[in-house]
């Protein structure tokens, strides 16, 4: 089983940034893809970004060009840095395995992009 904890969100203004970092802990040793998704009421948890151990990254359209997906494989640990915020990335941030997900998601990080 896998244990994932979110963290690094916060209030911000458009055109802002912010980094965000799951760290991993469990049984990560056989994962090869982890992903950053979101969700926002009323709305599926939709992928944003993934990235596999070799440092291969997939985004999302509309989030190419601002967001990065990094890990460091010795920490364990993903990162998503957002550049030029829109208050359409609003939304909770979960990171997971990819594509299939573990069933036990963590507490995620809010992140809330004000116009």
């Amino acid at each position: 089983q896998v244990q994932l904890v979110e963290s690094g969100g916060g209030s911000v203004q458009a055109g802002d940034s912010l980094r965000l970092s799951c760290a991993a802990s469990g049984s990560i040793f056989s994962i090869d893809f982890m992903g950053w998704y979101r969700q926002t009421p009323g709305k599926q948890r939709e992928p944003v970004a993934f990235i596999r151990r070799d440092g291969t990254t997939y985004y999302t359209d509309s989030v190419k060009g601002r967001f990065t997906i990094s890990g460091d494989n010795a920490k364990n640990t993903v990162y998503l840095q957002m550049n030029s915020l829109k208050p359409e990335d609003t939304a909770v941030y979960y990171c997971n395995k990819y594509p299939i997900p573990s069933v036990y998601w963590g507490q995620g990080t809010q992140v809330t992009v004000s116009s």
